[in-house]
């Protein structure tokens, strides 16, 4: 992968990583850094994966006590809403566009945040508590973003809710994310009048 470190004669060398699955890497290097080949890298393997993203974790291994990960999705990418127990997260954009849905607990929409790169006149962070269902739109080819979390990792942590499907059903999830982009746009639309 592009992502690099030092050596003795001050050249760039890849990370040494380490695939978790087909979707999550690890490195095994001291100190983790990124570049535009790592990038590019990411979206070469999200592209070729069935649920189109990939993610490089910057922390040691899943037992880590902050998580810290590289993210990238493509536009087609579905995220499931979920909520987390005990770990909030925050979510800085370094690449693409997207609407990040806040949901009320019985599936109405609470908020839509219009996220961007720093200097494009939207959002590019936010920390979000625990316990909020959330999900992304993504509004373009490409998104990756930097998540910070709380671990370990444990899946009982996330919680999915029963109103959007769980992402076996292809035609199930796009007429949801068709509905749910309907919904956001009219909540925006609404709040740039008011």
């Amino acid at each position: 992968m592009g992502s690099s470190s030092s050596n003795e004669a001050g050249q760039r060398r890849p990370n040494s990583l380490r695939a978790q699955n087909a979707e999550v890497f690890y490195s095994d290097d001291a100190i983790v850094t990124a570049d535009d080949a790592t990038i590019a890298e990411l979206k070469r393997i999200a592209a070729g994966n069935p649920r189109l993203r990939s993610r490089l974790c910057t922390h040691p291994d899943p037992s880590s006590g902050l998580h810290e990960m590289l993210i990238v999705h493509h536009r087609e990418a579905y995220v499931r809403p979920h909520k987390h127990f005990g770990k909030p997260e925050s979510f800085h954009l370094i690449e693409g566009t997207a609407q990040v849905v806040i949901f009320e607990d019985d599936g109405r929409i609470h908020d839509v945040l219009e996220m961007a790169p720093y200097g494009h006149g939207a959002l590019c962070y936010y920390r979000m508590p625990e316990k909020v269902y959330h999900s992304i739109l993504i509004t373009s080819e490409w998104l990756v973003f930097h998540e910070t979390t709380a671990g370990p990792f444990d899946p009982s942590r996330t919680a999915f809710p029963d109103w959007a499907p769980d992402g076996s059903d292809t035609a199930a999830v796009q007429d949801y994310v068709t509905k749910i982009g309907a919904l956001a746009a009219e909540y925006l639309n609404k709040r740039v009048k008011a």
